[in-house]
C-alpha cells in the first residue's frame, strides 16, 4: 500500500494538516515540528502526489516567475533562488521573460494567472494602473518593486546609495554623475530620490544623465556625455551600465580611476572580471528569489495575513579598483 499524509501524521505525532504545511509551507512551522515530519516522511519513505494534493486543495503546485531581462546577468541569480526555493517545497516553476516590454509582462501576468497558484514579478515595469489591473486575477509577490499593498521584496536602495556616496566623498569627490536606468524602473527612481537627498546633505553637485536601457550599451550610449559633464565620478544604474562606460571609457583613452571614478550597482559576476575590477553596491540576488517564494507560499496559506508583506534586504557596498582619489585638477 502507497504511504499516505495520514501515516506520515501519525509517526510523526501531528496532525495531517500540519504534515502537508511542513512539507509545502515550511517557514509556517516550527523547526522541530518540521523536522519531526520531514524525518518521518523520509522513513516511510514517503511521496506526495500532485495530482491528488491538487484535487484537494485546488492548487496545481506550479508557481509563476516574470523578469524583464534573462540575458541581464542579474536576473539568474534571482531565478536560482526561486526555483532552489520552490523546489525546496514541492513546487515547479514557471518562467518567462518580458523582454523589458510593459505590454508583454501584462499579458503574461494574466497567461500564467491561469496555470498557476501565485506569480512573483521581478522588477515589474507595468505603470501602476496596469499592475492593480492584473494582479486582482491571482496572488502576486513582487521583487524590486513596491505598489500600495502588494506583497514586496525589496533591497534597500537608499542605504546602498548612501555607502556609495559616502566612499566617493571619501575619496574627495565634490562633483559626480548619475547614468539613470528605464524610465519605468521603480529600482531607477529610487537611486535617483536617494543620491538627490544624500549629494545634497553631503554638499556634493551632482549631475543626472539619461534614462539609458539597462545593458552594455546603454553605458556606452552614455559615456560620452559623462566626460562631458566634468565630472570625477559616476555611479551607473547597474553593473552592465558601469561595465559600458568602461569599455568606452578605455577606447577614449580616459584612465580609470585615475581621469575618473566608475561605480556600478548589482554585483554580477562580470564585476570581478574586468580591469579594473568594478566598485559596486551588492544585491543578495539569490535571497531576494527565496524571500519571494517564502513571501509568495505564506501568502497561499494566509491571504489575510500576507495580503500587504513587505520586507526590505540589505545591500552592501563592495570597493575595488574602478573608483579611486579624485584628481587635484
Amino acid at each position: 500500500m502507497p504511504v499516505t499524509i495520514k501515516d506520515v501524521a501519525r509517526v510523526a505525532g501531528v496532525s495531517p494538516s500540519t504534515v502537508s504545511r511542513a512539507l509545502t509551507t515550511p517557514a509556517l512551522v516550527q523547526a522541530e515540528t518540521r523536522a519531526r515530519v520531514e524525518r518521518a516522511a523520509a522513513e516511510l519513505g514517503y511521496q506526495p502526489n500532485r495530482a491528488a494534493r491538487g484535487l484537494i486543495t485546488g492548487r496545481t503546485g506550479n508557481i509563476g516567475l516574470i523578469v524583464p531581462d534573462l540575458t541581464n546577468p542579474f536576473f539568474p541569480g534571482v531565478v536560482k533562488g526561486v526555483q532552489s526555493r520552490a523546489r525546496e517545497s514541492d513546487f515547479s516553476v514557471f518562467l518567462a521573460d518580458t523582454d523589458e516590454d510593459p505590454t508583454a509582462e501584462a499579458g503574461l501576468v494574466r497567461a500564467l494567472s491561469k496555470q498557476v497558484d501565485g506569480i512573483v514579478l521581478c522588477s515589474p515595469r507595468m505603470t501602476e494602473e496596469d499592475l492593480r489591473s492584473v494582479i486582482g486575477e491571482t496572488p502576486v509577490v513582487m521583487l524590486n518593486r513596491r505598489v500600495g499593498q502588494i506583497p514586496a521584496i525589496t533591497i534597500d536602495n537608499v542605504d546602498g546609495i548612501r555607502q556609495a556616496v559616502a566612499h566617493l566623498a571619501a575619496l574627495g569627490h565634490r562633483r559626480i554623475a548619475y547614468v539613470a536606468g528605464p524610465r519605468l524602473s521603480w529600482s531607477n527612481k529610487e537611486r535617483a530620490r536617494a543620491l538627490r537627498t544624500t549629494t545634497n546633505a553631503a554638499g556634493i553637485d551632482l549631475i543626472e544623465i539619461g534614462n539609458f536601457a539597462p545593458q552594455f550599451a546603454g553605458g556606452v550610449a552614455a559615456a560620452d556625455l559623462v566626460l562631458a559633464a566634468g565630472v570625477t565620478a559616476v555611479i551607473a544604474y547597474n553593473d552592465l551600465v558601469a561595465l559600458g562606460l568602461l569599455n568606452w571609457f578605455a577606447t577614449r583613452g580616459v584612465k580609470v580611476p585615475e581621469a575618473i571614478s566608475v561605480m556600478g550597482f548589482d554585483d554580477i559576476v562580470l564585476s570581478q572580471m574586468v580591469s579594473p575590477s568594478l566598485t559596486t553596491v551588492a544585491q543578495p540576488q539569490e535571497q531576494i528569489g527565496r524571500a519571494g517564494v517564502d513571501m509568495l507560499l505564506q501568502l497561499l496559506e494566509d491571504p489575510d495575513r500576507a495580503a500587504a508583506a513587505r520586507r526590505e534586504l540589505p545591500s552592501q557596498l563592495m570597493v575595488r579598483h574602478s573608483t579611486g582619489r579624485a584628481p587635484s585638477n
